[in-house]
């Protein structure tokens, strides 16, 4: 983990100056940046949330928490961006969670707290004013910044702090997981496309010219979408669902047409065809987490989805 870590942060850095950014802005921003990133990839390291999680307990959380927030106040200062309304919005996200999650006494995941916690992280990173809180540079990180925030956040409250079980939340590969991974995608791309089209939505129109931009885009849709989406919608929700419902297909399909109705605002709203593609994509990607146990191999099917819908096809 630390080596992929120091590999992403080497090449952004290099891709970052090649472009023309630095000084103190940018050092102030690479900071921040390699400080959530490394959280994000620690915590998938075997054994490395169990055992802060045992030496540490709840506490472990806030520290974490309060690390994130220390990294936006450094961002903020270092990028000349500071503003206390900004670090109020910042605080609020970072320790309000924490707070819902303290609340809950150490009961089994699955309450009301831990759903609106949920939700909250959700509506913050889809609504919030991204690129009003992290506005260097030019706001081209906004997106990644707010999502990173968010999932040091989840796993502080409910990693950390709640010590939700069965996640998934680690990277690695299980037995026969290739059938479960490439099952799963090749199952859902053919109904997929022969939905798609029924319904209007998708248009075959590869982009022959952008694949020599495949392996950036495909590792920020890995890591910046499909990853936080699959801890989030599979590892919490639907595992909290499970749990709450006492029944695994009444968590895993709920948890799917959730995934869904989060779409009704892309491209458009209301978008009815989205929602109902992402639900059945939702099913397929829960189907993977069900069977594997680790988000891990969900985020390699949504990531494959989204590059090769990306690349291959045109939505309308």
């Amino acid at each position: 983990m630390l080596g992929l870590w120091a590999g992403l942060c080497l090449t952004g850095t290099f891709y970052a100056t090649w472009h023309g950014y630095g000084g103190r802005d940018f050092a102030a921003t690479l900071t921040a940046f390699a400080y959530f990133l490394l959280v994000m990839l620690l915590f998938a390291a075997r054994g490395v949330a169990d055992g802060i999680a045992a030496r540490f307990g709840p506490g472990g959380g806030i520290a974490l928490g309060a690390a994130a927030f220390l990294a936006y106040l450094i961002y903020g200062l270092g990028t000349n961006t500071f503003t206390f309304a900004r670090a109020g919005v910042a605080a609020c996200l970072v320790f309000l969670p924490m707070a819902l999650a303290a609340s809950t006494e150490r009961k089994p995941g699955g309450t009301w707290q831990d759903f609106l916690t949920l939700a909250g992280i959700w509506v913050a990173v889809k609504f919030g004013p991204s690129h009003w809180v992290w506005p260097y540079p030019g706001g081209l990180l906004a997106y990644a910044f707010t999502v990173l925030l968010a999932l040091n956040v989840a796993l502080a409250a409910f990693v950390l702090m709640r010590r939700v079980n069965g996640i998934g939340y680690s990277i690695g590969w299980g037995q026969r997981w290739d059938l479960y991974v490439f099952g799963s995608l090749g199952v859902f791309a053919c109904l997929a496309i022969v939905l798609g089209r029924a319904l209007h939505f998708i248009s075959f129109a590869p982009q022959w010219g952008a694949w020599k931009t495949l392996p950036f885009s495909a590792l920020a849709i890995f890591f910046l979408t499909a990853w936080p989406e699959e801890f989030l919608f599979r590892g919490l929700l639907q595992n909290m669902l499970s749990r709450a419902c006492k029944s695994d297909l009444a968590g895993w399909w709920t948890a799917s047409v959730l995934f869904g109705f989060s779409h009704i605002t892309n491209l458009g709203f209301p978008n009815w065809r989205y929602v109902i593609l992402a639900s059945v994509a939702g099913i397929f990607y829960g189907w993977t987490w069900r069977k594997t146990g680790s988000i891990f191999a969900s985020a390699i099917v949504h990531a494959m989805v989204d590059v090769l819908w990306h690349f291959l096809f045109r939505s309308g």
